[in-house]
């Protein structure tokens, strides 16, 4: 938290659990009357009210401005529960957000050093690549508004420590304890377990993450050097001089920084093999990929969402 100096005023992600409880008076105890709190009603259990009003109760007790946000977080078709509640959430804090007066640009959120180990496992979970393995950023930036997370070199338990030790309190999801999300399997199986055989995996896998993100990074820059010869989108003659490697790190940028979307690792193996065998003006390419489908029109490659 020393070396956290966002721009303010401030808006801090509340839930009235323990992890934003601590952030949210870290902030104010640093930068009094800079700090709003945005308080995030997922609608999706009975303990949401109590949750609310436990917000409210706090912050008038800090003197902090609060901005509840009622959002409709159930998954669609397709979509997984954490997904929805995801997505909710973001929209609701640039709900908020923009319409302070003035609007506010710097949100701070408060995932911590073991939501970062747990994310990342959760990433090898699912053989995810690079972006995965990269875990949170400390920083980011998202449709003109700034997102820190100061608290991931940060144990849950150290914050939990000094909220207890200053006679804070705060509400405990019960959904935490469902063991039906994968996040909350590690978090009570595996994450007790790899504590024991290795005691610094706060800080080691934090620096895996790290170094994963650079090397992503490399490969943005890559792929961003490639894409100014293949044009955009990209143009298949120019596009097969590389190896495959190089086109497949130049499409999946190309996919999510284009399209938002991401191919399977076989819907990107069937593309390259597409690729390779498209050596005459009649062969078509009509792949589904990502959320999508890519297809040859004339020289280039074009995705769309029917």
């Amino acid at each position: 938290m020393q070396r956290f100096r966002p721009g303010l005023p401030l808006a801090v992600a509340y839930s009235g659990g323990a992890d934003s409880t601590a952030l949210l008076q870290a902030c104010v105890e640093r930068w009094p009357a800079q700090v709003h709190a945005i308080h995030v009603h997922h609608g999706l259990q009975a303990a949401a009210d109590g949750f609310e009003q436990h917000c409210r109760d706090a912050c008038a007790r800090w003197a902090v401005p609060l901005h509840v946000v009622r959002v409709d977080a159930r998954p669609s078709s397709g979509q997984s529960p954490e997904d929805a509640a995801r997505t909710a959430r973001y929209a609701a804090l640039r709900q908020a957000a923009f319409a302070g007066d003035p609007p506010i640009r710097h949100i701070a959120l408060a995932q911590h050093a073991d939501d970062q180990v747990e994310t990342l496992l959760l990433a090898l979970s699912r053989g995810a690549g690079l972006p995965g393995l990269s875990a949170m950023p400390a920083r980011w930036e998202s449709d003109g508004l700034c997102f820190y997370r100061p608290l991931l070199g940060v144990s849950g338990a150290a914050l939990r420590e000094d909220l207890n030790l200053r006679g804070v309190g705060w509400v405990e999801d019960p959904s935490n304890s469902d063991e039906q999300y994968a996040r909350n399997r590690i978090r009570a199986r595996v994450m007790p377990a790899l504590e024991a055989a290795f005691p610094q995996l706060r800080d080691t896998f934090s620096r895996s993450a790290a170094h994963a993100a650079q090397a992503q990074r490399l490969l943005d820059e890559l792929a961003t050097q490639d894409l100014a010869q293949t044009g955009l989108p990209p143009q298949i003659t120019p596009l097969r001089a590389f190896g495959r490697d190089r086109q497949a790190n130049l499409l999946r940028h190309w996919l999510r920084t284009a399209h938002g979307t991401a191919a399977s690792t076989a819907q990107m193996n069937e593309l390259l093999d597409q690729i390779a065998a498209c050596t005459t003006r009649g062969h078509g390419i009509c792949l589904k990929v990502g959320g999508g489908f890519v297809e040859r029109r004339g020289p280039v490659l074009a995705w769309y969402n029917p």
